[in-house]
């Protein structure tokens, strides 16, 4: 046992009870010889540690006082566990036999891994790729996201076309692995983001550290989605346009931040008139709220301004598309990564 290097597996609860009786099985039947499993609970009120204490007794529990969301739970969990691996890893996330073995390999293959993620699939339609992480995570000239797999909500069927294993710019906080001591090193997840990108915004100061985040097709697992909050709520489409300004802003040199961010705010008005034209004008709100706190945020203390490693130029990046992804997906109707432009990519 002591041949393999130790990993913990956290799983941050909040009010997720029928997730730990659902999938909780399949991550204990986890065949990794040096494997802890850890249940960080944030305050819940569903009955979810008294379901582990009187079930699974081997399951290690850390309770936090309360709620501090994605960020500040696994912030606070993480510091008390030991491990030289961590996986956060979502309560509605079912895993594959050996899906911890691959990961594990190809980051002890070179130390200048710092985060890896497995093949994200669709619990619900285990044939297609999953919205959340699919086969890898990249960022275009305008700091929109999308994946090999999934670019924005088209998803494809996975039919083996991304099984190789690649660097990508980022992977999905659903299924991520992360040595330990760069955990420690980038100052763990920055909690102004309280969830969604967050593991972005990891991945990214990870990489401008001079590592890297690969992704590994040789292990799958399948992540129900919106577990927390639903695809249509306010509160998850305040903090996606939010949070994206705020990583653009903890990563990008201060000139092209403004340059980028200044495009985002017409591009994400756009957003908000569309919202409009449909009805959902809680959802529109939610944009222009995301502004203001984010404008009133322009002057805070970041990790990245912390670790002093903001300035490296993105384009140098792996995972950079030199294009826009709105532009090749809604008027190119490019609707595959496989489609993309490849020269454009780093």
């Amino acid at each position: 046992m002591s041949n393999f290097p130790k990993v913990a597996v956290v799983i941050l609860n909040w009010n997720g009870l029928k997730h730990l009786e659902q999938f909780l099985p399949s991550i204990l039947a986890s065949t990794y010889p040096n494997l802890d499993v850890i249940v960080g609970d944030n305050a819940s009120t569903d009955g979810s540690v008294v379901f582990l204490q009187a079930r699974y007794p081997s399951v290690g529990i850390i309770e936090n006082k309360e709620n501090y969301g994605f960020t500040g739970g696994y912030n606070r969990i993480l510091t008390q566990v030991e491990a030289d691996y961590y996986v956060l890893l979502n309560s509605d996330v079912e895993v594959t036999p050996g899906w911890i073995e691959p990961v594990i390999a190809l980051m002890e293959s070179d130390e200048r891994i710092a985060a890896a993620g497995p093949k994200l699939k669709s619990y619900t339609q285990k044939t297609h790729f999953e919205y959340a992480g699919a086969a890898g995570g990249f960022i275009d000239h305008f700091g929109y996201l999308f994946c090999r797999g999934r670019i924005f909500d088209a998803l494809e069927e996975d039919l083996g076309q991304y099984d190789t294993q690649s660097e990508v710019f980022w992977v999905s906080g659903a299924a991520l692995f992360i040595r330990k001591k760069l955990w420690d090193a980038a100052g763990g997840l920055d909690e102004s983001f309280f969830a969604h990108m967050e593991e972005i915004d990891l991945c990214w100061r990870l990489k401008n550290m001079g590592y890297k985040v690969m992704y590994c097709p040789q292990s799958t697992v399948y992540h129900v989605g919106g577990a927390t909050l639903n695809a249509e709520s306010p509160f998850k489409t305040y903090l996606n346009f939010r949070n994206n300004l705020l990583m653009l802003k903890n990563n990008l040199t201060f000139w092209r931040a403004v340059w980028v961010i200044g495009i985002r705010f017409w591009m994400d008005l756009l957003a908000l008139a569309k919202f409009l034209a449909e009805g959902k004008t809680k959802n529109a709100w939610a944009i222009s709220k995301a502004h203001q706190n984010f404008v009133r945020r322009l002057f805070w203390k970041t990790k990245a301004n912390h670790l002093k490693v903001k300035g490296i130029a993105w384009q140098h990046l792996t995972g950079y598309y030199a294009r826009s992804i709105v532009w090749d997906f809604f008027v190119g109707k490019k609707r595959k990564f496989s489609q993309l432009i490849a020269k454009a990519f780093q």
